[in-house]
């Protein structure tokens, strides 16, 4: 079927020497031969691969115009690795560029080799490249899972009566310091100590924060503080916790555990703990100040849900009826917009024709910006809020259904619509009894599947302000709550679950 299309196209024989010669720049022996497409895809995928390559090399700080005469030696590490990864990817794409001029000089012929092999070599070369770009380290990955499993454990799994889903009334004997951030002339001025009740003294009022994890899992430590406390409840458990300034406080984990001591016979304990990274706000100008408490809890009352727990409650609500009145905007404005963008209703005259070219362009634009991108519009157009969230996603809702449904109209039976037209209907009836009966199963489909995404997605943009549960859900990440970012989760999962349970059912019914 190849043979008789290459010598289709041409009515002079192709000469395969040639077709090899030419063959030297990738694919165009396999143009020469006929094979336009075989060419182009040869020349974009063995080009782009070397490119690539060298690339990569030149990215991490190599020299590329003296490659590959460089001694091992001579490389750090980053650039080590980006030599190795570099160089396999040239050898398997070399072996393509290989087979790209013997395939030449066949397909001059009419009969091209088949690719199946070089295809390999090549997807093969791809991968190496694409594992360098992302940084993937399966080692690391796997050596470091240590450091991630007492947290997936507080996720997966929050409701256990001493985590945050639950709570009792308790009565708190705190032993309170202040620390401030970064150090100024004027030292922070500490509380009062009463006679009898719980105290700490710290070596140190002020210092630095740890920084954030850099891409080689290191970080630059905060200060150190020492920790001596008085007058405590002898053998019971204390817990560390901090409050920076205007920020909600939280409890210390480090290796994914809380900060905990527990007082001798005389109440006294000493701690000690390196100040960890917090939000520091954006306005502040002067120092800001950290309230370190050391906390002892006497639970008294029943066992009942917490306070994250009704938070994540009240963002769920929050999130399921702005994926609602997102969806439900997105679909009225979609639907004029979809009739618009169907090219089966949209050719009958150059003037509809160029609106519908127009439509879809505009679609494709929106519908190409994250939402995220859009709540970020819409917080600076509103400021942030549930309305914001609302206003992002309709936008993409609407560029993501009329696209669908234009798609669905375009694809229906044209008999109905000629029975139409041949009664003497004009062009809204015809849409109204011939069109609309055809498209309402999908339109109910696509529109279901909608709401399920902008569920999911409302939870992403509430983490930039867009409201929702993804509002205290990145808050609580940030604090390490993980035990609430465990609540947040079930709760996000529990309403997909019902909501994919509910549109299968509805799907039963309409489509």
């Amino acid at each position: 079927m190849m043979e008789e299309t290459a010598k289709s196209r041409f009515s002079v024989p192709r000469i395969p020497i040639v077709g090899g010669v030419l063959s030297i720049i990738p694919g165009l022996g396999q143009v020469y031969g006929g094979f336009i497409m075989r060419g182009v895809l040869l020349f974009l995928f063995i080009a782009s691969l070397y490119a690539l390559s060298l690339w990569r090399m030149d990215n991490a700080g190599i020299d590329i115009s003296t490659y590959p005469s460089y001694n091992a030696d001579d490389l750090n590490k980053k650039q080590e690795q980006a030599f190795i990864f570099a160089t396999l990817a040239i050898l398997l794409t070399t072996v393509g560029y290989v087979w790209n001029i013997y395939d030449g000089y066949v397909s001059a012929g009419g009969k091209p080799s088949p690719a199946l092999v070089p295809g390999l070599f090549i997807t093969i070369a791809t991968l190496i490249i694409g594992a360098h770009i992302t940084e993937i380290d399966i080692a690391k990955a796997v050596n470091e899972i240590g450091d991630v499993s007492p947290r997936l454990k507080q996720i997966l799994w929050p409701w256990n009566p001493d985590d945050s889903a639950f709570t009792r009334e308790v009565e708190t004997f705190d032993g309170v310091a202040m620390w401030e951030t970064p150090c100024d002339d004027t030292p922070v001025k500490q509380p009062t100590h009463t006679e009898g009740e719980s105290y700490i003294e710290i070596d140190s009022v002020c210092g630095s924060i740890s920084g954030l994890r850099k891409p080689d899992g290191s970080r630059d430590e905060g200060t150190t503080i020492n920790i001596k406390g008085y007058d405590f409840r002898p053998g019971e458990e204390a817990e560390l916790v901090l409050k920076p300034g205007s920020v909600p406080e939280f409890r210390v984990v480090v290796e994914g555990e809380r900060v905990r001591v527990i007082p001798d016979e005389n109440g006294e304990f000493e701690l000690s703990f390196v100040m960890p990274n917090f939000t520091i706000p954006a306005t502040a100008t002067t120092s800001t100040p950290v309230e370190i408490t050391v906390r002892q809890k006497q639970e008294v009352g029943s066992l009942k849900l917490s306070e994250d727990f009704w938070l994540s409650f009240e963002g769920i609500i929050e999130t399921l009826f702005l994926a609602l009145m997102a969806t439900i905007a997105g679909l009225v404005l979609a639907v004029p917009v979809s009739f618009l963008a169907a090219r089966n209703l949209m050719s009958t005259s150059r003037i509809t024709i160029a609106a519908y070219y127009i439509i879809r362009v505009i679609l494709n634009v929106v519908r190409s910006i994250e939402p995220i991108v859009w709540a970020l519009i819409a917080i600076i157009w509103v400021g942030a809020g549930p309305f914001a969230g609302v206003l992002a996603l309709t936008i993409h809702t609407i560029a993501s259904l009329a696209k669908l449904y234009s798609e669905a109209i375009e694809s229906i039976d044209p008999g109905p619509i000629e029975a139409i037209q041949a009664t003497g209907a004009d062009r809204l009836q015809t849409i109204m009894y011939a069109v609309v009966p055809q498209v309402i199963p999908p339109f109910v489909s696509f529109t279901i599947y909608r709401w399920d995404i902008n569920v999911r997605m409302s939870t992403i943009i509430g983490a930039v302000g867009g409201g929702g549960i993804g509002l205290v859900l990145i808050q609580w990440i940030r604090l390490a709550k993980y035990d609430s970012v465990g609540i947040a989760v079930w709760m996000i999962a529990i309403v997909v679950t019902i909501l994919d349970y509910a549109s299968a059912r509805i799907r039963e019914q309409y489509v």
